[in-house]
């Protein structure tokens, strides 16, 4: 792919806007799942039937009178408005970028990663349908987050590609940066599934002594338990299901996970500052590890502080940092793959 052109100067600034745009609806997303108005609006995609919140009073009478078990509670319902909004932004700034990929025929933009990334959308556009029909049933939100954070880290991929790379700073162990880059990422998108795991269902404040859980180390329900990804339709799953042993469960495995992610990234990151001859490789082991140091100093804090939401908010914010870290070591070290 060349790196020239108006379209793709245009293109590029579009994707940097999505990147930055889909990153802040992550963010938000979690701030409205943690901040329990995920149910907000209880049908979709408008909020009772309107494509802002119910104000007027007659327009709540309405509403309540519809959804007689959802009483109108604008606060949330907002919060909940405000994000689709921002998901609706990132769906037409990637749309634009599609044009301009197809209208360009691939030649300097990335038209089949363009297109990937809007098939990832539409069925997050389904999941985020699903969350609100289902009653944030833990399966359906977890999958929502995931998605969302697939669609981050293809638009950063997406972005990472249109930069020019001077040859001379790339390793010449491809082969083994390929490696430790499917590790990193495996890793990673692992410990960010098993965090959303715990946030949907409500076993953060499950632990709240560190590092023990009420004082032990072990699992206090079986993983089966813990981990049984299907527990029926038509349940209202708002506040969690689960009794206190098997979320508390799913808080430790989470934690186990963090060791795991700490001992794994933190060693990769190291390798890089250390043995890396290239410039480019030493920042990117800086990079990944500052991330990780943040992560884990976000966690550890969130549970001396209590589960402050800001707080809660900003772990979400520091697993998307990791997250986009890695993606870029994979995307260097795969760049180095190709002819």
């Amino acid at each position: 792919m060349s790196h020239g052109g108006p379209k793709m100067v245009l293109f590029q600034r579009l994707n940097l806007l999505a990147v930055l745009l889909c990153y802040c609806v992550v963010v938000f997303g979690a701030f409205v799942r943690l901040s329990d108005a995920g149910l907000g609006c209880p049908d979709w995609p408008g909020c009772y039937g309107h494509i802002t919140v119910p104000q007027a009073d007659h327009e709540v009478a309405h509403a309540e009178a519809r959804y007689p078990d959802r009483p109108v509670e604008a606060h949330k319902a907002w919060k909940e408005m405000i994000h689709r909004y921002l998901a609706g932004s990132v769906g037409l700034l990637l749309l634009a970028m599609a044009v301009l990929a197809l209208r360009d025929r691939g030649r300097n933009t990335p038209l089949r990663l363009v297109l990937a990334t809007l098939a990832v959308i539409l069925v997050q556009i389904i999941f985020g349908a699903l969350t609100v029909t289902m009653k944030v049933n833990p399966l359906i939100v977890t999958t929502h987050l995931m998605l969302g954070l697939t669609t981050l880290a293809l638009l950063w991929w997406a972005w990472l590609r249109g930069r020019p790379v001077d040859a001379s700073r790339l390793t010449p162990r491809p082969g083994a940066a390929r490696a430790l880059a499917v590790v990193a990422v495996a890793v990673v998108v692992l410990q960010v599934f098993l965090g959303g795991w715990t946030s949907t269902n409500y076993a953060a404040v499950s632990c709240p002594d560190f590092p023990t859980c009420a004082g032990s180390y072990g699992l206090q329900a079986p993983l089966s338990q813990a981990f049984q990804l299907w527990h029926g339709h038509g349940r209202d799953y708002e506040f969690g299901i689960l009794d206190v042993a098997t979320r508390a469960t799913i808080h430790m495995v989470h934690r186990y996970g963090a060791l795991l992610t700490a001992v794994v990234i933190g060693g990769i990151a190291l390798m890089l500052v250390v043995t890396a001859r290239a410039p480019l490789w030493r920042r990117l082991g800086a990079a990944i590890g500052a991330a990780l140091l943040l992560q884990l100093a976000i966690g550890v804090s969130l549970i001396h502080f209590q589960f402050p939401l800001w707080l809660a908010d900003a772990h979400n914010a520091g697993a998307a940092l990791l997250l986009l870290s890695v993606i870029a070591f994979a995307h260097f070290a795969y760049a180095e793959a190709g002819p």
